[in-house]
């Protein structure tokens, strides 16, 4: 209900072929870069924040420019780096547009190499300096770097501190950056090993140039960088001399799918991206696995090599239940999964009266899941029917059967997002105004006092919408009662691989628990677990375990609903409200391919996550529960 932000997104083409073969047979040069845009747009719901796109152009002579980049902050920031790309193009005559050697000598991205990026932060590092690709520049054509990736690493400090001992001096501090200086460092000693071996093979001048850009192995620059960093990744880079790789993370965590053809190697986080850009089914499309890298060496050789011994099944079922696009076949399967597996427990908080009970949902992106509750309440009903048919005892007549039939499940378009609360609106009271009109409602779209109201949304994460918007606005039809039902289990963890979600106190479920701890006299269990924390944090990261876990144990998932709802209650709202939560098991279920689910058990994939989450509750003890000396 408040948005989460969205990940970042990459993209990446690789042309195989010159590109008077695409002049020829698309019509124009620029079918590399015209992919990359519609590759970019189709995943702007990942990153609203910046983009940025590179291009590597092969052979090139000395003294020209070989390497572009373009980078934009703000959501327009798609359109703001292909307009730069186009500028290039303005006054030329249709001849010299259509004149490859022209364009390839004489314009700016008219390369075989692209790569794309959509930012978001989760650090809150802003400006334009932070918006990938990363690029290091070098004499050498090899040793130039352009990097992006969709990751957020939770060792960003020791790996900061290694590059120190190594006697760098890092200008500054995130972990794209120092990603971009300790890989670049890596690939300097890979040119240099490849110097050395041109060398005793007595190449002179150029010779080693052409050597060294045509044996750099990028899967040593990856093994001997990649597994010093802990977190959710994927990772795409290119070079100055056309080596191109992507690399996901060895628990699987973030996604990455790919498509090689004669003519183009093409990858991107979502799978229907690719479908839609390229035309392709599903079964065409390759999920890059963990811990592989996607390599393409400047000849166009293609690999997949294994960089990392996969270490874990870590794949993000929030990717599923939220991030990823619902128009990727298994992922709409799995939301109609969840909405679906809900049946019986909003069953049991309507008292299973379908006669009297509407279903709605949250827009957006619940739409998929709402599908599934009603594919759900259908069967029952539809059963129902039968049962009653069965029960008569004699043949029905035409009154009796209409009677039977006209039972049905009742759905309605309740809520409406309205507008987008504008971020430069800071002032809190005129600001939770305002947040109270983001969504709308059909006005007499139920029976007032009469009708049960369901709706659904995909996720319950702080509370703050449901509380000043749509509890209110539900409210104003008068329901019976209101059930709002989440998809998803309840969040209880923050996440540091990626999403929007670094604090505990943010999320109305830990909220509640330290409310009901505090109520029941079990102030111990809140210092204790603080102690437990501060006592993991001395241990060694293959030791140290998830110490927050135990605040949750005096406690049923009901309780904590109860007074999430408590909580989250506006003053001025009676109606009785419950709220619904999918299970650990009704997700794993739904989603069986993608078991990652810190967020809501605990369980981190990687020892970096489960340091920052007892720090995260340190932190919160210290700074909001005020024991800070006295524990």
């Amino acid at each position: 209900m408040e948005p989460l932000k969205h990940e970042c997104g990459v993209a990446l083409i690789r042309l195989l072929k010159p590109l008077e073969y695409y002049q020829e047979k698309y019509g124009t040069w620029m079918y590399g870069i015209n992919k990359l845009y519609l590759m970019m747009e189709k995943q702007h719901n990942r990153g609203q924040e910046g983009a940025g796109l590179a291009c590597v152009k092969l052979d090139v002579n000395p003294g020209n420019e070989y390497m572009f980049r373009e980078r934009a902050e703000g959501k327009d920031a798609i359109t703001t780096i292909f307009a730069s790309v186009h500028s290039h193009l303005n006054g030329l005559s249709a001849d010299l547009l259509n004149d490859v050697d022209y364009v390839k000598n004489n314009l700016p991205f008219a390369g075989e190499l692209y790569m794309g990026h959509l930012r978001y932060s989760t650090t809150g590092k802003k400006g334009l300096s932070y918006v990938h690709p990363f690029l290091r520049r070098n004499n050498w054509r090899a040793k130039n770097l352009c990097l992006c990736g969709n990751f957020n690493m939770t060792n960003i400090e020791q790996v900061f501190d290694k590059l120190t001992q190594q006697g760098q001096f890092p200008r500054i501090y995130s972990d794209s950056y120092i990603m971009l200086e300790f890989m670049g460092h890596r690939l300097d000693r890979e040119v240099e090993r490849n110097f050395t071996v041109a060398n005793a093979m007595e190449l002179k001048n150029t010779e080693i140039t052409d050597y060294i850009d045509s044996h750099v192995k990028m899967s040593n620059v990856l093994k001997t960088s990649m597994p010093e960093f802990d977190g959710g990744y994927v990772v795409c880079g290119m070079t100055g001399s056309g080596e191109m790789f992507s690399m996901r993370d060895p628990w699987g965590i973030r996604p990455a799918y790919y498509y090689i053809n004669d003519e183009i190697v093409a990858l991107a986080s979502e799978r229907p991206v690719l479908q839609t850009t390229f035309d392709l089914s599903c079964d065409e499309i390759n999920e890059l696995l963990p811990g592989n890298a996607l390599l393409v060496k400047r000849n166009g050789e293609c690999a997949i090599d294994q960089i990392i011994p996969q270490k874990g099944d870590s794949k993000c079922s929030f990717e599923r239940i939220y991030f990823s696009r619902g128009s990727d076949r298994d992922i709409y399967n799995e939301r109609k999964k969840l909405g679906e597996q809900l049946t019986t427990a909003v069953l049991k908080a309507v008292d299973y009266d379908t006669d009297h009970t509407v279903f709605s949902y949250i827009p957006n992106t619940a739409e998929v899941a709402f599908y599934g509750l009603l594919h759900g309440f259908k069967r029952y009903v539809n059963e129902k029917k039968i049962q009653r048919i069965e029960q008569l005892g004699h043949f029905p007549t035409h009154e009796e059967l209409e009677e039977i039939l006209n039972e049905y499940v009742r759905s309605e378009k309740v809520a409406w997002k309205d507008i987008k609360l504008r971020t430069f609106i800071t002032e809190g009271n005129s600001r939770n105004d305002l947040a109270s009109h983001v969504y709308d409602i059909t006005y007499e779209s139920i029976k007032p006092h009469q009708d049960n109201l369901v709706i659904i949304d995909d996720s319950i994460v702080r509370g703050t919408t449901l509380k000043e918007s749509i509890l209110r606005i539900l409210d104003r039809l008068q329901p019976k009662k209101i059930v709002v039902v989440s998809s998803a289990p309840q969040i209880r963890y923050p996440d540091y691989y990626g999403i929007d979600m670094p604090r505990l106190e943010e999320f109305c479920a830990f909220r509640a628990t330290i409310e009901l701890l505090k109520e029941r006299g079990l102030h111990h269990v809140i210092e204790q677990t603080y102690k437990d924390c501060l006592e993991e944090l001395k241990k060694s990261s293959a030791d140290m375990s998830n110490a927050v876990r135990r605040i949750y144990k005096p406690f049923t998932v009901e309780e904590i609903n109860e007074k999430m709802v408590e909580m989250l209650r506006p003053e001025d709202v009676s109606t009785p409200i419950e709220l619904v939560f999918q299970s650990i098991d009704g997700l794993h279920q739904a989603i069986p391919h993608h078991r990652g689910d810190w967020y809501f058990t605990g369980k981190y994939p990687t020892v970096g996550g489960t340091k920052l989450c007892n720090q995260a509750y340190v932190n919160y003890v210290e700074n909001y529960y005020q024991y800070k000396h006295n524990i």
